[in-house]
């Protein structure tokens, strides 16, 4: 396979990866699957990515979705001894 190729799939699996988060954190459902939300909720982040509120921001959404993760991995565990 040649290299473009291999680049482009693993581009793609990254893009799939970040769409499944947006899955995940249930903002598809949530907005009724309106990309224009979406999207603005997005730049929103964005903004606040660039303002002097940045070193807050990341550390507070970091914390949250690691804790999101730790959740989930615990539910998982729990449901597969069950």
């Amino acid at each position: 396979m040649r290299t473009w190729q291999l680049e482009r799939r693993k581009r793609t699996r990254h893009l799939i990866e970040l769409g499944g988060l947006v899955v995940k954190a249930g903002i598809v459902e949530l907005t009724n699957d309106d990309r224009a939300i979406i999207y603005g909720a997005l730049l929103w982040i964005a903004v606040k990515l660039q303002s002097h509120e940045r070193e807050h921001a990341r550390d507070l959404w970091k914390m949250m979705g690691k804790l999101a993760f730790a959740s989930e991995c615990h539910d998982d565990q729990k449901s597969q001894r069950t």
